[in-house]
């Protein structure tokens, strides 16, 4: 079973930046990537990226968040600049290979 640790999460102002995290711990031969979560709002694709190629974003997010991926560390990294009060979630880390994986959540809040 594939476990995935997330980090990065907190309290920024808006136009501020945060960075998350999310490390597998086994080899992720499909996607990875992040949804978030609002409170009474369905869980969202912000970001996807597979084993190569070029990133997927949402386009409320386009231009502002940025998504890498280090297959040598099983690792996805999603920077996020220019921050928004609608951007306030729960960050969830999503992998698929054998299975799909989700982490636990992030919490990120942008207060304006």
């Amino acid at each position: 079973q594939v476990q995935l640790v997330e980090s990065g999460g907190g309290l920024v102002q808006a136009g501020g930046s945060l960075r998350l995290s999310c490390t597998a711990s086994g080899s992720i031969f499909g996607t990875m990537g992040w949804y978030r979560q609002a409170p009474g709002n369905q869980r969202e694709l912000v970001a996807v990226v597979g084993l190569i190629g070029w990133p997927n974003y949402a386009d409320s997010v386009k231009g502002r968040f940025t998504l890498s991926r280090d297959n040598a560390k099983n690792t996805v990294y999603l920077q996020m600049n220019s921050l928004k009060p609608e951007d306030t979630a729960v960050y969830y880390c999503n992998a698929n290979g054998i299975g799909a994986y989700w982490g636990p959540g992030t919490q990120v809040t942008v207060s304006s």
